[in-house]
């Protein structure tokens, strides 16, 4: 598989009622708590999704940086993270573009480093290595298991400078542009006129489409064609 890879999209909402939302809307399977992301003043729950991972992260604190992020905006889509083939010259590459890291890690079995907003535009972006490629720590130790069958298949940011806000993305990721959009083997980031920058949309392929839709609407959820709209992020069905 060519990288970067899209391989997680993340939610900041304001209650864990979104979980549940996800969790029996869109039929997944059981979330994983991440206990990390207490170091952020969140808790979480993580779905497998295929090999691709949705998260809803909750501030537990004020002075969360997703608290903040809510705060200039109300819910939405807050991260996207991508798996890269080699983070050390990622890391180099956003480092000589002048992109702040603002947190890194480095394990056994991951690494990883979240690229600061304000440099990037969007949201924050976290460019990740697994090892091997294809684990994923974030997900749970048993996510395979979990996994429901699927994939994320793409998202949509909105700016008032699209065009520019693409060509950040795509230097700091090592991915190309073609029109609107970064072309990845998993989907595409597409961008978008709009008021503000911010993560919009999500695309998703489920087994059973019409059952999702069917829920959402028994769930009183706003249900426009395809797409149900969670936590301020429309979540678009293939």
């Amino acid at each position: 598989m060519p990288f970067p890879r899209l391989r997680q999209l993340v939610i900041a909402s304001e209650t864990t009622d979104t979980i549940d939302t996800l969790k029996t809307v869109f039929g997944l399977d059981a979330p994983f708590p991440d206990p990390g992301v207490a170091e952020f003043g969140l808790v979480n729950g993580v779905f497998a999704i295929g090999d691709q991972f949705l998260e809803v992260v909750v501030p537990t604190v004020e002075t969360a940086p997703a608290a903040r992020f809510m705060a200039r905006g109300g819910p939405g889509g807050y991260m996207a993270i991508f798996e890269v083939e080699d983070l050390a010259a990622t890391r180099a590459r956003v480092d000589t573009l002048g992109i702040r890291r603002v947190w890194d890690i480095d394990l056994e079995d991951i690494a990883a480093s979240h690229l600061h907003p304000a440099d990037l535009g969007g949201a924050i972006v976290s460019v990740d290595q697994p090892k091997p490629a294809g684990e994923w720590r974030w997900g749970g130790p048993d996510w395979r298991r979990r996994s429901t069958v699927g994939r994320l298949i793409g998202a949509e940011l909105t700016s008032p400078d699209p065009i520019r806000l693409m060509a950040r993305w795509a230097s700091a990721l090592g991915a190309e542009g073609s029109g609107n959009a970064l072309k990845m083997d998993d989907g595409d980031i597409v961008f978008s006129q709009g008021d503000v920058e911010r993560l919009v949309a999500f695309d998703l392929s489920l087994p059973d489409g019409e059952a999702v839709l069917a829920r959402a609407r028994e769930a009183g959820l706003d249900v426009d064609g395809r797409s149900v709209r969670v936590a301020g992020v429309e979540m678009r069905l293939a």
